[in-house]
């Protein structure tokens, strides 16, 4: 499905009315998914200079785990009425990624505040949880909205994730449906990871083996960190070749974390499974020429036919790049400007 076709597809039901929207102009010379992708994992950004203070959080009261997030606050007089954007980074990434510091900076000129999250295990915090992390944790992400809200009584709160915590994000919004708190105002997947499946899968083909080569690098070094962390519970013993995402969740993901396989792993953990009860604001960002996140067909229907969801699929943009032919400030990265447009006019403006 092109932008355009998404776009006629949310005319037809009435829901064309976009102020946040401004379309996609990709970088000429990088208009393929493979060009933007590396393109926009390598582009220089200006120096990300923001204090900020960490926190850490407990997500699962049962074995203790805790998350780190690095919170960016505004002034303490006007903090709780502003807008609270937790960002969750996605796999084998972590709070300091390019993209979250991006969409960081951005923000808080904007006036919200910003709550940076790492998933278990993530942002050097391999000590602090005995299990691993996953695509299904969306509680985790609910768990950290929950402290925050609770601890500074922030009125207004929306959330954000790109590629696996795209769909964690989506997922939680599935899982809360028509019974979401009044103070979550709304999500944005971008190159959300919705259909685990074929994109573990998609993972396989072509030159995409480069980036299974790199991810599965760096989880089989993360999970023999495990080993030596908790030897009680991880083992390399009879683990024989894992070659693949797929084999790696099947032989580690589902082993250590309550999933009878990967199929198994890939069926309860997708967020297509429950976009369809999302009852809050929300984007979803998409490209057609994504290396390896899959969007099935049915997937996208579903999309388009919630009034709560808005699909925008462009024809370029790589995975979770949308380098933009503009050289505006913060513009550069559309996909960064376009979620923050997206959560400013349906949250409400930053301070206000």
């Amino acid at each position: 499905m092109s932008e355009r076709s998404a776009l006629a597809e949310e005319a037809a039901s009435g829901r064309a009315a976009r102020p946040w929207y401004s379309p996609f102009n990709a970088i000429p010379a990088l208009r393929g998914g493979h060009f933007q992708t590396l393109a926009g994992n390598y582009w220089r950004r200006p120096a990300f200079s923001l204090s900020a203070e960490p926190e850490a959080v407990q997500v699962d009261a049962a074995d203790g785990s805790r998350v780190l997030c690095h919170c960016h606050w505004q002034p303490e007089a006007d903090r709780t009425a502003r807008l609270t954007i937790v960002l969750v980074h996605g796999l084998e990434g972590s709070s300091d990624s390019g993209y979250i510091r991006g969409i960081t900076a951005q923000a808080w000129a904007a006036g919200c505040n910003v709550i940076r999250m790492n998933m278990r295990n993530c942002g050097g915090t391999e000590t602090w949880s005995p299990t691993l992390y996953h695509s299904g944790l969306s509680g985790d992400v609910g768990a950290v909205l929950r402290h925050f809200v609770e601890r500074y009584r922030l009125q207004r709160v929306a959330m954000a994730g790109y590629s696996m915590g795209g769909n964690l994000v989506l997922k939680l919004a599935g899982e809360l449906g028509g019974n979401a708190p009044g103070w979550l105002v709304g999500a944005v997947g971008v190159s959300p990871a919705a259909d685990l499946a074929p994109s573990a899968d998609a993972l396989h083909d072509g030159f995409n083996r480069v980036y299974e080569w790199h991810f599965l690098r760096n989880l089989m070094r993360r999970f023999r960190r495990k080993v030596e962390l908790f030897p009680g519970i991880y083992s390399e013993e009879g683990l024989g070749p894992v070659r693949t995402i797929r084999e790696f969740d099947d032989s580690i993901t589902a082993r250590y974390s309550g999933f009878t396989g990967a199929d198994d792993y890939y069926a309860r953990s997708s967020s297509a499974q429950v976009v369809g009860r999302i009852a809050i604001p929300t984007l979803v960002i998409h490209a057609e020429d994504d290396p390896f996140i899959r969007l099935l067909p049915e997937t996208r229907a579903v999309m388009v036919e919630n009034p709560a969801v808005s699909l925008v699929a462009t024809p370029h943009g790589g995975h979770c790049a949308f380098l933009a032919t503009t050289a505006d400030a913060g513009q550069r990265h559309w996909a960064e400007a376009t979620l923050l447009k997206f959560l400013l006019a349906t949250g409400g403006s930053s301070g206000s």
